[in-house]
């Protein structure tokens, strides 16, 4: 937590080039409580406006108050709560330590009392900023101020109710050419050819008849036998695989030639 450090001398609030503002309320004051050696800043209540940014809250105080700015980056609040009491304002509550070089030591319990109303939309929105900048997560939001040379960023027309409207898209850049480089242009004689496909097969041709034989019951059952002995390949359909056909049997001699002979 710093003490001024995040104002200029035209009464306008500064942040870091890498932040923007989220959200900002008027009409919020500021007090302290739980502190050792309590220095003069801290004393009294403060008015002024608080300012919400990715990583931090700002108070903002107006007139010639000691306490001109006081930031609470979100590292070293804890506690926070949204109170919302039966009488009176709503308001925001918690612990915030100091940091090194802030212009104070040790810690203090604040509050930030919306009079104008606003203290649960800021509240909730700090913690779900808070609990993205804990996961390194960019909080989404919107640029509603513009930086100055002074480095103080001024302010638009007050919104109603604080919130300003998101930015369009970032226009994100094209990748270079070396991410995901597409297939090198190759002339014909670096490509790759392929054979061309086999020629698609025509109908079987009928068989070349051999000569003619004599049929006998012999023959006939043994062309039973080797039909029944063949097989068909569902990957190759054109083809039938059939055993060698075998020739007749000799003839068949009676007894009576056998002796002659």
């Amino acid at each position: 937590m710093a003490l001024n450090k995040n104002h200029s001398e035209g009464g306008g609030v500064i942040v870091n080039n890498t932040e923007s503002i989220l959200m900002s309320y008027d009409h919020v004051e500021l007090t302290f409580s739980d502190m050792k050696n309590v220095p003069e800043a801290f004393k009294g209540t403060k008015k002024g406006t608080v300012y919400l940014t990715p990583y931090r809250v700002i108070f903002l105080s107006k007139g010639k108050d000691a306490m001109q700015s006081f930031m609470m980056p979100f590292y070293l609040m804890k506690d926070c709560e949204i109170k919302q009491p039966v009488f009176g304002a709503n308001y925001i509550k918690g612990t915030v330590k100091a940091e090194a070089g802030g212009g104070w030591e040790g810690s203090a319990s604040y509050k930030l009392t919306f009079t104008a109303g606003g203290a649960i939309e800021f509240g909730q929105r700090m913690l779900q900023v808070a609990s993205q900048a804990s996961r390194g997560e960019a909080p989404n939001g919107a640029y509603g101020y513009s930086y100055m040379p002074s480095g103080a960023y001024v302010y638009p027309p007050p919104v109603a109710n604080g919130m300003y409207p998101c930015p369009p898209g970032y226009p994100y850049p094209p990748p270079p050419p070396e991410f995901y480089p597409g297939p090198p242009m190759m002339d014909g004689a670096m490509g790759y050819v392929q054979p061309p496909p086999p020629p698609y097969p025509g109908p079987m041709e009928p068989p070349v008849s051999g000569p003619d034989v004599p049929s006998t019951p012999a023959a006939e059952a043994k062309a039973a036998e080797a039909a029944a002995s063949a097989y068909y390949n569902p990957g190759n359909p054109h083809n039938v695989y059939m055993p060698t056909s075998q020739p007749p049997p000799p003839p068949y001699y009676p007894p009576e030639d056998k002796k002659t002979q």
